[in-house]
């Protein structure tokens, strides 16, 4: 192991000491919550209501995407026309230089994802951002809203 010169040390020691990092603690907060990454997600994308969903289906021709996993969607189903691609693949789906990229996963076309509650999809939207995708949202609520405005599901 290299040592320091002494000199070295107390001048790093100083500066560390300044920053508020002390022997091996910081000040700054580096872990992030789950719950804190998602209302931060939530806060810079789009988060469509049920009607809004229902509306762009009636009128246009958005990529539907649902990335739930194969068992949520086995047991409820999933909205008339959506696709499946669960959320650990969405980004290798939807990455045209990915070897799993599907055809239907285009950056330049209207992508609305959901999940059961919308925590999961606004993570996703995040990721699709990053990929190129600059027209995609989310159902705000997922499942649990469409089903609790009284829309039906198509069995798997």
């Amino acid at each position: 192991m290299r040592r320091i010169p002494v000199p070295a040390r107390m001048v790093l020691s100083r500066e560390l000491g300044r920053s508020g990092i002390q022997k091996g603690k910081c000040n700054m907060k580096t872990n992030t919550s789950a719950a804190e990454m998602v209302a931060e997600a939530r806060s810079s994308i789009e988060n469509l209501s049920v009607e809004q969903v229902m509306a762009e289906i009636a009128s246009g021709d958005p990529l539907l995407v649902d990335i739930r996993e194969a068992e949520e969607l086995a047991t409820s189903g999933k909205i008339g026309g959506a696709v499946h691609a669960p959320r650990g693949m969405i980004e290798f789906y939807s990455d045209p230089t990915s070897p799993y990229h599907r055809q239907e996963f285009d950056p330049g076309r209207r992508v609305i994802l959901y999940c059961a509650s919308s925590g999961r999809s606004a993570l996703a939207v995040k990721s699709l951002q990053s990929l190129g995708y600059r027209n995609v949202g989310h159902l705000d609520g997922g499942v649990k809203a469409w089903t609790a405005a009284a829309q039906p599901l198509e069995s798997i």
